[in-house]
């Protein structure tokens, strides 16, 4: 499909390609790589830039050490060691998966939990964190939020026996030509709303988008106002270099099936700031008021069956049933991959893929006559990387995108889909290489290339027709 063109002006092909190899000759992380099972084209794709994230190598490993053990030793898999393999007995499992994720989202152990889906822990943290009344009873949202956190928020709002159109404050861009919420917008509204708002929750990284929030300034700034802030990072656990603890976030709810490579459909994972998860002096059950269940029971009583619910301290006291083992063993095997690393080298190769994206996406294509001059797309994320992760979304002129994603499958490349005319490239510190990323660019451009080129005799034909009428209708169709 490629063909030999030199379709970047003033710096060829080649020298990009060499920078590729460079980069990749010099990556502290390369050898990770070979942890992952990377697709042939042949089995499904090629170069692989989306989530959900690929498979470990070792979860097949560790999940058929976990069979073997429930195969031999039946119940008692809970409380004896597993001495043909790593994995600690089931009891102590979800603790030993949550002091492995706690660096990853700057967290101590004990603020973090391994625990059912993200839905239903955001539901979990809003029965503890709004708590509303007649005078502060709003959740401010982003406007754009996934839509399961919409329909989350909408359902507890009505729940506690309020109007969502009066209680949900959605946080839009402050023009309709924009893409991005600025900081300072997301403060003024904050402060427009303060005396009434009963709670905050927005997304680490937007998931259209790509933008990073400054989580730290706007925690900060809903402090100074008395309100509690939730945070979802299923965008950002795994893939920024997030400071929960220190920047004093309430909670924080997350996925890990994207960066954290756990398996479609993964446990989750949840994070309540210790200031929220031990004794609370101020409640007559003596803890902060939460939607309650076995699991999250102090350990030492737990089997006593008693009537006398003692949370454990901390985000493990939020537990409500008992976390499959199954699924706590495939968590536990991704994790074990970052251990050979931290967050701050993750995000330092994140940040030099992004802007080696940024850089071939943004290369000069005026000597292609196929391209008419301009690029057929342009880049939505934020162009500062720290206002960014490992995503960039590309927004492509209107009916090219099932054209241009048939030619990228063709050639073996995956890349996430938004109607109606959006791709998200996601290029994974842990295992793509920067020749991926080179080579998905040449074939994006060729795909590009390719609709542009199909699409031709339409637009002429379109002109035509049109010749002579009001500037108004050609505006329609462009």
């Amino acid at each position: 499909m490629l063909d030999n063109r030199t379709i970047f002006n003033g710096y060829g092909e080649r020298q990009l390609k060499e920078e590729a190899d460079d980069l990749d000759a010099h990556d502290p992380l390369h050898r990770l790589r070979a942890e992952f099972i990377i697709p042939t084209k042949q089995d499904l794709r090629r170069t692989t830039l989306a989530k959900p994230g690929l498979q470990p190598r070792r979860t097949l490993e560790r999940i058929n050490a976990h069979l073997s053990s429930w195969a031999t030793k039946g119940v008692m898999g809970h409380f004896v060691d597993h001495e043909d393999s790593d994995l600690p007995p089931w009891m102590d499992m979800d603790d030993v998966a949550a002091t492995r994720m706690a660096p990853l989202v700057g967290a101590s152990p004990g603020e973090v939990a391994v625990m059912e889906t993200l839905s239903a822990n955001l539901h979990l943290m809003m029965a503890s964190f709004y708590r509303p009344n007649d005078e502060k009873f709003k959740i401010i949202l982003e406007g754009k939020a996934f839509p399961s956190d919409h329909y989350a928020v909408e359902s507890q709002i009505r729940y506690h026996g309020f109007d969502p159109k009066d209680a949900m404050v959605l946080v839009e861009p402050q023009s309709s030509q924009e893409s991005i919420m600025k900081t300072s917008h997301i403060l003024s509204i904050i402060d427009d709303h303060a005396s009434s708002t009963a709670l905050i929750l927005l997304p680490g990284i937007q998931y259209y988008t790509g933008q990073y929030f400054d989580i730290q300034r706007i925690t900060a700034h809903a402090h100074r106002w008395g309100i509690m802030i939730g945070w979802d990072l299923a965008h950002a656990a795994g893939n920024a270099d997030v400071k929960l603890h220190d920047w004093g976030v309430d909670f924080a709810v997350w996925c890990n099936y994207k960066y954290i490579n756990a398996g479609p459909g993964a446990i989750a994972g949840l994070f309540v700031h210790e200031m929220h998860g031990g004794r609370d002096a101020n409640n007559a059950n003596g803890f902060r008021t939460r939607l309650c269940g076995w699991w999250g029971g102090d350990k030492a009583t737990r089997f006593q069956m008693g009537k006398d619910f003692v949370p454990i301290p901390g985000a493990a006291g939020f537990q409500v049933g008992n976390p499959c083992a199954l699924a706590v063993t495939s968590v536990i095997a991704s994790l074990e991959i970052f251990e050979m690393t931290s967050m701050s080298e993750i995000r330092a190769k994140s940040v030099r893929m992004t802007n080696f994206l940024v850089q071939l996406l943004q290369q000069d294509i005026s000597n292609d006559d196929s391209m008419n001059k301009e690029r057929p797309y342009e880049i939505i994320t934020p162009s500062n990387p720290s206002e960014r992760g490992a995503q960039l979304s590309v927004r492509l002129r209107p009916g090219r995108l099932e054209g241009v994603l048939k030619v990228l499958e063709d050639n073996g490349v995956v890349v996430d889909e938004r109607k109606p005319d959006v791709i998200r490239i996601a290029p994974a510190p842990l295992y793509n290489t920067f020749i991926e990323v080179w080579e998905f660019v040449q074939i994006f451009r060729s795909a590009c290339q390719q609709v542009e080129e199909s699409q031709a005799p339409k637009r002429n034909n379109a002109a035509a027709a049109l010749k002579g009428q009001e500037q108004n209708g050609w505006s329609l169709v462009k």
